[in-house]
């Protein structure tokens, strides 16, 4: 699973710039549709640019390309849930190959036949059921140019005396499950503390994408039940919820993932 910075209802607008492709949102709740990039244009030679692209998607094993086919005419897909930098990054390569060809926009509105269809799929990713029910995954408010940050969430409480070195043993599980990102919000009360942990990473780009294995670092985290008297969920009245924060212990691009 790929944690981090990534877009879905808005582009970023000061990160990126494209001559050909077009942005559209995705949509949530019952219409449940993926945020997609997307371009509509006429090239000299169709195979040729065709043999370019499939050169270029094979260094983006995470990407799914979609190329619907019409004589000269050609219109480009890319697009997921969870629009991250390394999504953005082929599309910019992808425009370079348009622009050596004399590629024309055909623009967004234009009634595209479809005649033929070419499909450049994703290394296949194994599917994880996520075995731990205390795991939450989370997405964000708005952030710098636009961002969004998709994280786990954890909430739990125990003794006060235990905070600092259950903290402690969290961000070393963080180190080894290469996660970068983990901040906390708390409330302290009689001698107890309830907790709201957040772990994710930063900007995802195509030579620094960090994969997570949920399961292996859900195992890390209940283990430390045996060490601590942890328990999951938040303790006695919502006068107690953890707002107190966010504290940060391990943080990148914190433009993107805090709000000040």
């Amino acid at each position: 699973m790929i944690l981090g910075v990534y877009w879905y209802y808005q582009f970023p607008e000061n990160l990126y710039h494209f001559n050909f492709f077009h942005f559209f949102k995705g949509i949530g709740g019952h219409a449940n549709n993926p945020a997609e990039l997307e371009a509509k244009v006429s090239v000299d030679d169709v195979d040729r640019f065709l043999e370019k692209l499939e050169h270029l998607k094979s260094e983006f094993n995470n990407t799914y390309l979609s190329c619907k086919i019409n004589g000269n005419q050609l219109m480009m897909t890319i697009g997921d849930y969870s629009l991250f930098d390394y999504h953005f990054e082929l599309v910019l390569e992808i425009e370079k190959l348009l622009i050596l060809e004399n590629a024309v926009s055909l623009g967004p509105r234009f009634p595209f036949e479809i005649k033929s269809t070419k499909n450049f799929n994703p290394e296949a990713e194994k599917f994880q059921t996520i075995e731990h029910r205390f795991i939450q995954l989370t997405g964000s408010d708005f952030k710098k140019d636009n961002a969004e940050n998709f994280s786990m969430r954890i909430d739990c409480n125990l003794p006060l005396e235990d905070k600092i070195s259950f903290i402690h043993d969290l961000v070393q599980i963080c180190h080894e499950e290469h996660l970068s990102v983990f901040y906390y919000n708390d409330f302290d009360f009689k001698n107890h503390c309830n907790l709201m942990l957040i772990f994710s990473n930063g900007r995802q780009k195509k030579d620094h994408i960090q994969s997570i294995d949920i399961n292996s670092f859900g195992s890390k985290v209940r283990h430390l039940t045996q060490k601590y008297p942890l328990h999951f969920g938040h303790f006695e009245s919502p006068k107690y919820y953890p707002l107190q924060g966010p504290h940060i212990e391990l943080m990148v691009d914190e433009e993107y993932i805090i709000k000040r």
